[in-house]
C-alpha cells in the first residue's frame, strides 16, 4: 500500500511525505503507483522548479518527500489539488492507497 501523510499548520498545508508500494500490478506495470507518482512528481517540481519557493524533495525507490519551509500560502492550491486528486484515487483504489493529513 502507498501511504500519503500530508502536513498541515495551521490552515496551510506544509507538504507530504509519501512511502511504499501499490501493489495493484508487478513493478514498472502498476498503473496505480504511476498515477500517484507522476502527481506527486508535478506537485514537487511545480513548487521547487516553477514557483521557487524554499522547499526541499526527495525521492528514491517507494518514497518521495515535500517539505516546504518558507512561504507554504503560495503552493496552497497545488497542495490541495493534490490532496484532491489522491484522496479521488483512494476512492477507486482503497487497498491500494491511503491519505491522511497531519496537524504539525
Amino acid at each position: 500500500m502507498i501511504r500519503i501523510e500530508f502536513y498541515k499548520n495551521g490552515d496551510m498545508l506544509t507538504g507530504f511525505e509519501c512511502k511504499g508500494h501499490a501493489g495493484f500490478a508487478d513493478s514498472g506495470e502498476d498503473v496505480v503507483c504511476a498515477f500517484i507518482s507522476s502527481a506527486c512528481y508535478l506537485a514537487a517540481n511545480t513548487v521547487t522548479d516553477i514557483i521557487k519557493l524554499d522547499a526541499r524533495s526527495s525521492d528514491a525507490d517507494g518514497y518521495m518527500s515535500l517539505k516546504i519551509n518558507s512561504s507554504p500560502e503560495k503552493a496552497q492550491d497545488i497542495l490541495i489539488g493534490l490532496v484532491l486528486h489522491l484522496t479521488e484515487l483512494e476512492k477507486d483504489y482503497p487497498k491500494n492507497i491511503k491519505v491522511t493529513i497531519t496537524e504539525v
